[in-house]
């Protein structure tokens, strides 16, 4: 490690296991990375880990909920390093903090678990309000309810209750250890059933499957240390995601989903909006230079409002 670097930093994380498995991956890479480096991590409990019985009022949607109190520790130079799922970041950056880096993104596509068969039928639970629009576009008629909880918490749920299914991401529950390759996984003595869900039908929420690293525009030491783990890829695909994002003002509980694909030199940036009593969403597609990602945003945002 340079000398000019400093040899201690400071992470900050949720305190969910899924969090806490996530702030590990990045410890890892730090590890790899800067084999000299001290790395301390300091759990912040956020309003989302606080708020897990009543459901969220739709206006408002998750965006911050999992992140305020965080990036605030980050601000007040508590912390070095914010440790975020990219998918909870509102569009529009904290003034005074920036994205450094991301780890390489994960399947970002959503599961339908279900106790015994997952062909949709019955009660589907999410606490997504795309989810819950995805679903009923896809299957009219379907009862929708709300679930709140972190991972377990809403495995456990759907085995205490009559619902058909509860859809939860692909990441979570593989960063979690679950293996998903055969089409079932145990759950706490419970075989549950998994059924991958089409991205074409359900595109992802922004940013789903990628841990961003959050620093202070003026920490030249974080931004140092975060930029030799950085995925170039999934940093172009968060970029173009989130510009999409801030341009629609879509990420206030509104029903968006998307998502960017790399394939060589070329992202392909799709996305899906959903506009209340409509049951169809709108949808475009985009394509051009990877590097490009806010002008292919805004090329799709127009897209979507054309």
């Amino acid at each position: 490690m340079s000398a000019r670097l400093s040899q201690k930093l400071v992470l900050g994380s949720r305190g969910s296991e899924l969090a806490r498995r996530q702030t590990a991956l990045v410890e890892t890479a730090f590890r790899h990375a800067w084999p000299e480096l001290e790395l301390v991590t300091q759990i912040i409990s956020t309003r989302g880990d606080l708020r897990t019985v009543e459901p969220l009022d739709p206006r408002a949607g998750r965006k911050g909920l999992f992140t305020g109190e965080i990036e605030r520790a980050l601000a007040a130079d508590e912390i070095d390093l914010a440790v975020h799922s990219a998918k909870d970041l509102p569009s529009e950056m904290t003034r005074g903090l920036e994205l450094a880096a991301v780890l390489p993104r994960a399947p970002g596509e959503d599961v339908l678990i279900g106790k015994a068969s997952t062909e949709a039928g019955g009660a589907i639970a999410t606490g997504s309000v795309r989810r819950r629009h995805q679903l009923q576009w896809k299957y009219p008629g379907i009862e929708v309810v709300d679930l709140r909880g972190n991972v377990p918490t809403r495995l456990r749920k759907l085995l205490e209750s009559d619902w058909q299914a509860i859809v939860l991401a692909r990441a979570g529950l593989e960063r979690l250890g679950y293996d998903l390759s055969t089409g079932v996984f145990d759950f706490e003595g419970a075989v549950l059933h998994v059924q991958r869900l089409s991205e074409m039908d359900f595109l992802p929420a922004g940013g789903q499957g990628i841990i961003a690293l959050q620093v202070r525009s003026d920490g030249e030491n974080a931004k140092k240390i975060a930029g030799a783990v950085n995925d170039r890829e999934a940093f172009w695909c968060l970029r173009a995601e989130r510009e999409f994002l801030r341009l629609l003002q879509g990420d206030c509980g509104s029903p968006v989903g998307v998502r960017a694909i790399i394939t060589g030199s070329k992202m392909t940036l799709r996305a899906q909006v959903f506009e209340p009593p409509r049951i169809e969403p709108r949808s475009a597609c985009v394509e051009g230079d990877a590097a490009s990602a806010d002008e292919l945003a805004r090329e799709l945002w127009e897209g979507i409002n054309g």
